[in-house]
């Protein structure tokens, strides 16, 4: 998947992944979103961000939680 919105910039927010350079991190949008919040309050208390800016930073969380986990065989 592409995430041209996504930027991790070691110089900025401690370089946690941010929304197109701006000082606004993924773990924020998230986290508002998580919250309740419509992607319209986020937008207007956030005029920066744009609707395909919280949708990649959905998707960039869920996709960084790609974990697998396989089942340990029981011993003999």
């Amino acid at each position: 998947m592409n995430f041209d919105r996504i930027n991790v910039e070691p110089d900025k927010l401690e370089g946690k992944p941010t929304v197109r350079g701006l000082r606004i991190s993924v773990e924020t949008v998230v986290r508002l979103v998580a919250a309740g919040w419509t992607f319209d309050e986020v937008l207007s208390d956030y005029p920066d961000l744009e609707r395909e800016d919280i949708k990649q930073a959905l998707e960039y969380a869920a996709a960084s939680t790609n974990v697998h986990f396989y089942r340990l065989r029981e011993p003999a």
